[in-house]
């Protein structure tokens, strides 16, 4: 049977981070440690290893984290009720949430509803089901927020979900940042960059479903990749324990095929996760797929990494048909069961199909599932022939780059109308536009393709990571380029955009970290765009939140034609 094959130390990119970023320090070498030590650096990197270790390190990670989480926090929260009008699609979301609080369903409304809505009479729906086209996951965040923060009368508390999705957001994007790069300083900086965006703002100021959908893939990613490197702790452990029995004992092991891992609780939880993004909306089931491809073929690299021989087997086996039966029947239950107010009330919209067309329909299931099933079919109907013309409609081939940013909201006002004041020397205009910070796009725009130059001559599985998110949340949309979709669509890849430019960054000062000079020379380059995204922020932040400014003010910051 032969020794075991020796472990594949560089496989994929695993050790291409094995020092700090910003404190370069020497590592044993790998022959002199023990076996599972070694398997260790292998499958997950020096600076993974030891990351957190230092106390200072543990400190700034938290300390830091509440600087930008604070800051996120003030740049959402800040004036959330301005301006108390239901802005863009808030005219559907917030109503629908409300009757769904207090009906179990979404009701139709009388005619031209909206300025009593914003007057305070809440409650002018009618008893009628509503027809609508998405799911309830998001429209019951957004009611929650409403019952918690004062009532349906408050546009503070119409947006009050979003804002706490937004900042949470933040949040989990330092720390994801923090382990896949095994760099408490440029988690930092991935949490700060998400935080001053105005496609992040935005959506965190208006009561959109999109905002959800976006938490809910991140926190999935967040859980897969908790699960990665369980994993590896855990294969680690378990092959080390089979060739340190060989060498002890025959000093002939095998692995011909590893050991079996155990139940994978964080890809459980990302199989829920995933459900209810698409609760939110159906296009969480993109993210399903792409995660799902991408768990499996960590494990695969896992596996080869390890030693084991047939690891291409030993993985669709072992780890491959787990994590289908773990995410994909996990989604669907948690999808189906979010749906249990239309099943609990009679008076949903289509409720009471199956009864009222028996013999019609998927005709073996029971009459409330040919219900839900018939439904299901209508609005898959509606989403795959929307054409009707808009405005602000988008070509995706743009959204990397916010060519045709959503207009969500626009008033402009003389001096002395309004609150303009009588004093303005020109025209006064309060706007929300939901256009992603332009530097941070644009360079985000050029990193994607270094990225994708780096992930093949890297061989690193980081590249693909900060892919994925851009790959199931922006590609799948060019196969609707004759359906009516818009730009804000992007917020939902965000945090991988965020992801995408950062790691340029962490690959730079992993190629300068052994020549001083030029090491610093990129820390600063990190800091001077970093800052200058900050300072673009600044400029357009009265253009994210309806903050009234001069018109000669917004048609300088607005310099591009396709923005208006």
């Amino acid at each position: 049977m032969g020794a075991p094959p020796p472990v594949r130390a560089r496989h994929l990119g695993e050790l291409r981070a094995e020092q700090p970023l910003f404190a370069p320090t020497s590592a044993h070498p790998l022959e002199l440690l023990p076996t599972r030590d070694r398997l260790l650096r292998t499958l997950l990197g020096h600076r993974r290893v030891v990351l957190g270790r230092s106390d200072h390190d543990q400190v700034w990670g938290w300390l830091g984290t509440v600087v930008v989480v604070l800051v996120a926090a003030a740049v959402r929260l800040w004036q959330l009720g301005r301006p108390h009008t239901l802005v863009f699609d808030e005219t559907y979301y917030v109503k629908d949430a409300y009757t769904l609080w207090n009906l179990g369903f979404e009701a139709q409304w009388p005619p031209e509803p909206n300025p009593a809505f914003e007057a305070g009479q809440v409650d002018t729906y009618l008893d009628q089901a509503a027809y609508v086209v998405h799911p309830q996951v998001g429209k019951w965040l957004i009611a929650l927020g409403i019952q918690l923060g004062g009532g349906a009368e408050s546009s503070t508390a119409w947006r009050l979900a979003s804002a706490v999705a937004g900042i949470v957001a933040v949040f989990l994007l330092i720390r994801i940042a923090r382990r896949l790069f095994a760099s408490t300083a440029m988690g930092l900086v991935a949490g700060l960059l998400l935080a001053v965006d105005g496609e992040a703002i935005v959506h965190s100021r208006t009561a959109l479903l999109d905002q959800f959908l976006m938490l809910f893939v991140l926190i999935a990613f967040g859980c897969l990749l908790m699960d990665r490197e369980w994993a590896r702790r855990r294969l680690a452990e378990r092959v080390a324990a089979i060739v340190d029995a060989g060498v002890a004992g025959t000093g002939r092991t095998s692995l011909l095929y590893g050991p079996r891992l155990g139940f994978r609780w964080w890809r459980l939880a990302a199989g829920v996760s995933l459900g209810l993004a698409c609760g939110v909306k159906w296009s969480g089931v993109y993210f399903l797929a792409v995660f799902g491809i991408l768990t499996v073929a960590w494990d695969m690299a896992a596996r080869r990494s390890a030693g084991v021989r047939r690891w291409w087997e030993d993985s669709l086996l072992a780890d491959g048909v787990p994590a289908f039966l773990q995410m994909v029947p996990t989604a669907v239950v948690v999808y189906v069961a979010s749906w249990w107010s239309w099943f609990a009330t009679p008076g949903a919209y289509m409720r009471q199909w199956a009864a009222q067309n028996p013999g019609q329909g998927v005709t073996w299931l029971p009459e409330a599932l040919r219900s839900f099933t018939h439904y299901h079919a209508e609005m898959w109907r509606f989403h795959t022939t929307l054409d009707s013309d808009h405005a602000y409609k988008a070509s995706p081939i743009g959204w990397i780059v916010q060519w045709r940013p959503t207009s969500f909201y626009w008033q402009s006002d003389d001096p002395g109308v309004g609150d303009c004041p009588v004093t303005a020397t020109s025209r006064c205009a309060a706007a929300i536009t939901s256009l992603g910070n332009p530097l941070l796009w644009w360079l985000a725009a050029l990193a994607i393709v270094a990225v994708v130059v780096l992930g093949v001559t890297r061989r690193d599985w980081r590249a693909v990571a900060v892919l994925s998110g851009t790959v199931a949340g922006w590609l799948p949309w060019f196969q609707y380029l004759d359906r009516t979709v818009f730009t804000f669509y992007s917020i939902v890849f965000t945090p991988w955009v965020v992801l995408t430019l950062v790691y340029v960054g962490v690959i730079a000062l992993e190629h300068t970290e052994r020549r001083p000079r030029r090491h610093r020379t990129v820390i600063l380059v990190i800091g001077l765009v970093v800052a200058a995204i900050c300072a673009v922020s600044a400029a357009f932040y009265p253009l994210w939140t309806a903050e009234q400014v001069s018109f000669d003010y917004w048609r300088n910051v607005v310099r591009l034609p396709s923005w208006v």
